[in-house]
């Protein structure tokens, strides 16, 4: 890798607007300092807005927005209550949150949505403490604050040219291919949860290390040739990278594609092969992922991810009912019985991208990963690279147990934070852990 001085684009550093809360019938907030609404102060203390007749409702007046502004980015701070994080996972809680910057409620159909406005800069040191520990090594958070800032950019850059939530695709009688990125973010440009990047504002609180890697990397971001990388990343590969095309909609990344999570001369089975694929996730290959060292993992698993004990290899157990109930649940279609979980297709990690569900009453085929994640769990399964032994089976040949026995926690695609973590701690620098999750990427300064 070049440089990271040699290329400069030269913009000015963006204000990012960041939805915290969506779409709720009244939302309490703290001002915890001063500040204007409309020109006018409005003092520190607690506040309530409430959605009546399709309007905001504050201190007796009627909006379709207000926004409360901050005089200076760094000073003054807000507190929004009961604010959900981990949506849909099985970590989800409420807590109340701190922010620097400006504070906006939009009101929408369905009530009313708080946002965020804060300097890119220090929307990442929020980023960074909340995806991982504040504590992390030096090597880690710049390599982090350089994808997170990369991420949000090409984000923001897409949205301009297109908005979607996800795409469904009927390939054929009998099968849903549906895959999910970010959501239509209308109002805003980011939301705060895992479904975009976890951002807690001034809750999780910054080190004097977070600061430097930010002011060290400052404007820093990943680059393809001209073009800005959508560095994605996900909390553990489980050994092997999954192609892009594989997880979302069919447009190659030369730089997100399948690949060890281990020195490049380590030959690596071909996992699109159904036995490859059972053979390498029933074992514990080494990777740089493959970790239990404690003080490695608290720098990537926060609080509630430390819930989460096994994720380079797990396995969960269902019976018959359970699985049953559950998928008709996830999916809204009555299989009947389980007769069978059958991978169609897998990606180079030996993730499913197609799976067939046979039922006594129904078979059908899903895919692409997150749709299989979400039919499989209550919250979402760990990751779709999994094997399935179906046991016990009934007078009737019917399967009562099912173990899926899986690798990985997320998608796969880009960088593996626990992976990224023990690179830093064998002494890799940021721009060496780069390139080996983004191959064929260069730094450049895009401001």
């Amino acid at each position: 890798m070049g440089n990271p001085g040699e290329t400069e684009i030269k913009i000015r550093e963006p204000l990012i607007q960041v939805g915290i809360l969506q779409e709720q019938p009244q939302i309490s907030f703290t001002l915890l300092t001063d500040y204007r609404l409309g020109g006018k102060p409005i003092l520190r203390g607690d506040y309530l807005v409430k959605m009546a007749d399709g309007m905001i409702r504050f201190n007796g007046e009627t909006y379709t927005e207000i926004t409360f502004e901050s005089n200076q980015f760094h000073d003054e701070a807000f507190e929004l209550k009961e604010v959900v994080i981990g949506v849909g996972f099985h970590w989800e809680r409420k807590e109340n949150q701190r922010f620097q910057g400006s504070l906006k409620f939009i009101c929408g159909n369905k009530g009313i949505t708080a946002i965020n406005i804060v300097s890119l800069e220090d929307y990442l040191k929020s980023v960074i403490s909340s995806e991982m520990s504040a504590t992390s090594s030096e090597e880690l958070l710049k390599t982090h604050a350089v994808i997170s800032r990369s991420w949000l950019l090409a984000q923001m850059q897409k949205n301009k040219e297109i908005r979607n939530d996800y795409h469904t695709s009927f390939v054929s009688a009998g099968e849903i291919v549906r895959w999910y990125d970010r959501e239509d973010h209308a109002l805003f440009d980011v939301c705060a949860d895992d479904h975009c990047q976890r951002y807690q504002g001034i809750t999780r609180q910054t080190t004097a290390l977070v600061n430097k890697a930010i002011d060290e990397t400052r404007g820093q971001v990943v680059a393809y040739g001209d073009t800005l990388c959508d560095a994605r990343f996900s909390k553990c590969c489980g050994g092997v990278m999954e192609t892009f095309e594989n997880v979302w909609e069919p447009i190659p990344h030369p730089y997100l594609v399948g690949k060890p999570d281990f020195k490049e001369n380590t030959p690596l089975p071909d996992l699109t092969v159904e036995e490859h694929a059972r053979a390498w996730i029933h074992s514990a290959p080494q990777a740089f992922c493959n970790t239990t060292d404690a003080d490695v993992l608290r720098q990537v698993l926060n609080d509630y991810d430390q819930e989460t004990a096994d994720f380079y290899r797990w396995k969960v157990v269902y019976s018959q009912s359970e699985l049953s109930t559950l998928i008709k649940e996830r999916s809204g279609i009555d299989y009947g019985e389980i007769i069978a979980l059958e991978p169609l297709e897998r990606g180079s990690s030996g993730r499913i991208i197609r799976l067939r569900i046979i039922g006594s009453q129904r078979v059908m085929t899903i895919g692409k990963e997150l749709e299989i994640r979400r039919t499989l769990s209550r919250s979402h399964l760990y990751s779709s690279a999994f094997v399935v032994d179906a046991e016990k089976e009934n007078n009737e040949g019917i399967p009562q147990q099912f173990t899926l026995t899986g690798a990985g926690w997320g998608h796969g695609v880009g960088l593996c934070q626990i992976g990224a973590a023990m690179m830093a701690e064998k002494g890799y620098r940021h721009d060496q852990i780069l390139t080996h999750y983004f191959p064929q990427t260069k730094l450049v300064h895009y401001y």
